[in-house]
């Protein structure tokens, strides 16, 4: 077993699910801790701050889209990555996920070994993000990954992990257009399969916080960050 410092919290209401994605990842080496409804894992969440949250959308008591809507209104998890694990497959249920900040959206049956492979692979590519951290300043926006922070002027800015990966891409190259294909290939990798509509979404939610001159849409083809 592999000892590893990363902490996972899974918040589903079938008991099975819970035994049995415990057992996998705490043989990973991983610290887990489980809650069988949405109250109950937010409740967990604020003190264990857990880096991944594998979050069921059907719970009693509160369902799993109103459950990471209230986790990514607490700054101290802003950075914690979110994966939806659920029998539900319809769009308007993965589109809602992913507007809540999901970073992933797995319909079940559960496969346990696949889904460790695509968390320690996640926490990977993290970790190398990490080590080729710097900052990016143009104008008097300021985008740090060392930290994953965003300074306007004297105003400091909270962004949830995709919404600053997002800026912090197109920051990188000032003037060039990305399609919403290219976005989602950078972004939330090729191993996801997520709606073009949630690059439009993410883009939005961008807007709103740091305002509209930074990031452009050119018509038809996708977005670019303007210098």
């Amino acid at each position: 077993m592999a000892k590893t410092n990363q902490k996972i919290l899974v918040v589903d209401d079938e008991k099975d699910i819970l035994e049995l994605l415990k057992y996998n990842l705490s043989k990973e080496g991983y610290e887990v801790k489980t809650a069988s409804d949405g109250i109950k894992g937010v409740e967990i969440a604020k003190s264990f701050l857990p880096d991944l949250i594998l979050l069921d959308i059907m719970m009693p008591k509160q369902d799993g889209v109103e459950t990471c809507r209230q986790i990514r209104e607490q700054p101290e998890m802003a950075n914690t990555f979110v994966i939806f694990l659920t029998a539900r497959s319809e769009e308007y249920s993965e589109v809602a996920a992913f507007d809540m900040g999901a970073d992933d959206y797995i319909t079940k049956p559960i496969k346990p070994r696949a889904l460790v492979s695509r968390i320690n692979a996640l926490f990977r590519r993290e970790s190398k993000k990490k080590k080729e951290s710097n900052t990016i300043n143009i104008g008097e926006l300021i985008v740090d990954r060392t930290s994953y922070t965003v300074q306007n002027g004297d105003q400091k800015i909270s962004l949830p992990k995709k919404e600053f990966e997002l800026l912090y891409f197109l920051a990188q190259n000032p003037g060039k257009v990305y399609s919403r294909d290219e976005l989602l290939q950078n972004i939330w990798g090729t191993d996801v399969y997520v709606l073009a509509r949630t690059v439009d979404v993410h883009i939005r939610k961008v807007r709103e916080k740091i305002g509209n001159e930074y990031i452009t849409t050119v018509k038809g083809v996708g977005y670019k960050f303007d210098n």
